[in-house]
């Protein structure tokens, strides 16, 4: 992910930020810290590391 980033990149790591918080409240257990630092890394690794389909759940290579 390039040092500079779309608004609209941003608003998606925010979203996770959100949804990650509120899952942890909702177990009632633990500290939102982790999943909040940790959002624009699964952003990154979703969208330019692995490899899915998901219309095809047997696709080799699929998590590269």
């Amino acid at each position: 992910m390039p040092l500079s980033m779309t608004a609209a990149e941003k608003k998606a790591i925010d979203t996770i930020r959100t949804l990650s918080m509120d899952a942890v409240q909702a177990a009632n257990s633990g500290h939102p810290g982790t999943p909040m630092a940790l959002a624009p890394l699964g952003y990154l690794l979703f969208n330019e590391v692995m490899q899915y389909d998901p219309a095809d759940v047997a696709w080799p290579n699929r998590d590269l």
